[in-house]
């Protein structure tokens, strides 16, 4: 019902002359990032009447606040952003630590650790609980922001939490997958394997094989140590508050067994499995080279199933 809703509001906006854009506005926003500001995009559904808002935190590596990485442009957050405000939720997207116009905030990257990004997603739920109009508090992460999410709302009481393509394993676990899928031999698998139970363990290590250098060199082994210490689906069975699962089933980095681990985690939590949905929040075709050129294409739209349904479990709680 809340997605017929959308699209009969869209069409009648449309059909008076109005545009989407009409239906929220929008502002940059920071808070004290220390060594500089970390900032973010503050969209609000119009009018005055008081609202629930949601923070939404972006994937791992370079992806900013609107989901785009160097080379990917494809706007996913941003879209879900402004979607979000068409059926009245607003919300608040943010580049990280490091990160678009945050990088002047980042420390050394040997001292970065997710608790960094978690300690930054509490202060910015409390700008956000500051701001006029707000009602309650969600947090929406995808990918690595989906964990972050769920540390933070460890921290910070929220109405809900949603997850999208989040991991439902540990790191060690996931890495593991990839290089086997990779095709990178068997000797190195193996090393690959000692190397992440010695940096479970919290020790660094300085014997890596050029072939792994790029995905253990020894400025990211902190932030992997951090990371690795956290089972997703652990810290979200700590939770309390209502949960909702999303999982595209097309998404070439996360899979349905990881949202089923996360669902079976949390007592209670809905999940939604979006057909055909990919990585990046859109409608994918079956193979793999046409799900990838969606990553660098703004102009395609979310997957039509997934902003109503997050809007139908934030109205739901």
């Amino acid at each position: 019902m809340i997605r017929m809703v959308c699209v009969l509001a869209a069409a009648m906006l449309l059909s008076s002359g109005m545009t989407l854009a009409d239906t929220w506005t929008e502002r940059t926003v920071s808070i004290d990032g220390g060594p500089a500001p970390l900032r973010g995009t503050l969209t609000m559904p119009a009018g005055e009447a008081d609202v629930d808002a949601a923070l939404i935190l972006s994937g791992s590596g370079p992806a900013d606040r609107n989901g785009n990485v160097p080379g990917g442009y494809n706007n996913s957050l941003s879209l879900l952003a402004h979607d979000l405000a068409i059926a009245g939720i607003a919300s608040l997207r943010v580049d990280k630590r490091g990160i678009a116009e945050s990088l002047l905030a980042a420390p050394r990257e040997r001292e970065m650790h997710i608790g960094i990004y978690v300690e930054d997603a509490v202060r910015w739920l409390d700008f956000l609980q500051a701001q006029p109009r707000i009602r309650r508090l969600f947090l929406i992460g995808h990918s690595e922001g989906a964990l972050v999410a769920t540390l933070a709302a460890q921290r910070k009481s929220v109405s809900g939490i949603v997850t999208i393509a989040g991991a439902g394993r540990p790191l060690s676990a996931i890495i593991g997958e990839q290089l086997a899928a990779g095709n990178v031999s068997a000797d190195l698998q193996a090393r690959a394997g000692e190397i992440l139970r010695q940096l479970e363990k919290g020790e660094t290590v300085a014997d890596v094989p050029l072939e792994l250098a790029g995905l253990f060199r020894p400025d990211v082994q902190p932030y992997m140590i951090s990371w690795l210490a956290h089972d997703p689906a652990a810290e979200l069975a700590k939770l309390s508050i209502p949960a909702l699962i999303v999982q595209g089933a097309r998404d070439l980095q996360a899979s349905i067994a990881d949202a089923e681990r996360l669902a079976e985690a949390h007592d209670g939590a809905t999940s939604l499995i979006v057909a055909d949905m990919n990585h990046v929040l859109k409608i994918a075709p079956a193979d793999r080279a046409g799900n990838l050129r969606l990553y660098a294409d703004p102009g395609v739209p979310l997957a039509p199933a997934l902003v109503p349904a997050i809007a139908d479990f934030i109205n739901a709680e």
